[in-house]
C-alpha cells in the first residue's frame, strides 16, 4: 500500500505517532495526523509538506466521541478513503495506586488509553469493510504482557488493549482487514516525563533495548508491508513475556524483592 493509500495516525503531535507520520510520508502515503497540541501538529505538517508530502491535520481528542467521528468524516471528506489507522494515541501516570487522583490518573488513562482506541476502531471500520480492505495497528505495550508496580492502570489499559485486539482480529479478518497488537518496551520519548515517575532505585530500561520513536516507527511500517498478529519490540523482551506468563510466583519474588522493597523503604 502506497501512492493513494492514507494513513491515520492518533497521537500525532510526538513520541512514536510523530516519527510515524514522518516516515510515512516519506515512504509515499497520505498522511493524517491528529492529536490535542495543534501547534505541534501543524509544525509536523509543514515539515512533511516542504519534503514534498501530502497531509491532513484535524485536532482531536479521543475521549470525545464526537470529535473522533469529525475526524474520520473529515479524511473521508478528503482522501475518500482510510487504509491504515495506527491508534497510537496514550499516555501513562505511574505511582503507587493510593496516590494517583482517581479522576485525573485513573479514569483519564482509562479513557485516552483504551476508551479513545476503542472508539477510533469503531468510526473506521464501516470504511475498511466496505473497501473489503484496511488495516488497524493499535498501540498496547509490554505493561500489556508483565505488569509491574506503580503501573496499576496503565497496564490495565494494555492487558485491555490486548484483548480487544485479540477479538477485534477475530471478528474483521473476514472483511479484508488486518488487526495488529504492537508491544514495545521501554522509549527515548516524553512519557517519563508525562507519567511522573519517581523512583529511589536506579531501575530502569538497559540503554542497549532502549527504543527510540523511529525504531516503533520502523515496526509500524514491517507491520503495514508484513501483517503480524502481535509484534514485541524489542525481539529480548519475547523472553520476559514468557517468564511472567510460565513463572509468575517466581516474577512475584523477584519484583518484591529488587523493586517494591527498595521503593517502598524495606516496610
Amino acid at each position: 500500500m502506497t501512492g493513494e493509500s492514507v494513513i491515520l495516525v492518533t497521537g500525532a503531535s510526538s513520541g512514536f505517532g510523530e516519527a510515524t507520520a514522518r516516515l510515512f510520508a516519506r515512504n509515499g502515503y497520505r498522511v493524517v495526523i491528529a492529536a490535542r497540541r495543534l501547534g505541534r501538529l501543524e509544525a509536523l505538517a509543514g515539515e512533511i509538506e516542504r519534503q514534498g508530502g501530502e497531509v491532513l491535520t484535524v485536532q482531536t481528542d479521543v475521549t470525545q466521541l464526537e470529535q473522533v467521528q469529525a475526524l474520520v468524516q473529515s479524511i473521508l471528506q478528503h482522501f475518500g478513503r482510510i487504509d491504515v489507522l495506527f491508534n497510537n494515541a496514550g499516555f501513562g501516570r505511574i505511582d503507587w495506586l493510593e496516590n494517583l487522583d482517581p479522576v485525573k490518573d485513573v479514569k483519564a488513562q482509562i479513557e485516552v488509553n483504551l476508551l479513545g482506541l476503542i472508539w477510533t476502531a469503531q468510526a473506521v471500520l464501516p470504511f475498511m469493510i466496505a473497501q473489503r480492505s484496511g488495516h488497524i495497528i493499535n498501540m498496547a505495550s509490554m505493561a500489556g504482557f508483565v505488569a509491574t508496580p506503580t503501573y496499576t492502570i496503565y497496564a490495565a489499559t494494555k492487558y485491555a488493549v490486548r484483548g480487544f485486539s485479540e477479538a477485534l482480529r477475530r471478528e474483521v479478518h473476514i472483511h479484508g482487514i488486518q488487526v495488529s497488537a504492537l508491544y514495545p518496551g521501554g522509549a527515548q520519548t516524553e512519557f517519563s516525563e508525562v507519567a511522573g515517575i519517581k523512583r529511589t532505585t536506579r531501575i530502569k530500561t538497559p540503554q542497549k533495548i532502549l527504543l527510540s520513536p523511529d525504531d516503533v516507527a520502523g515496526e509500524v511500517l514491517k507491520l503495514v508491508r508484513r501483517p503480524k498478529r502481535t509484534r514485541i519490540i524489542p525481539w529480548q523482551l519475547r523472553l520476559a513475556a514468557m517468564g511472567n506468563y510460565f513463572l509468575p510466583g517466581l516474577y512475584d519474588r523477584a519484583i518484591e524483592y529488587l523493586f517494591v522493597k527498595p521503593e517502598r523503604g524495606n516496610l
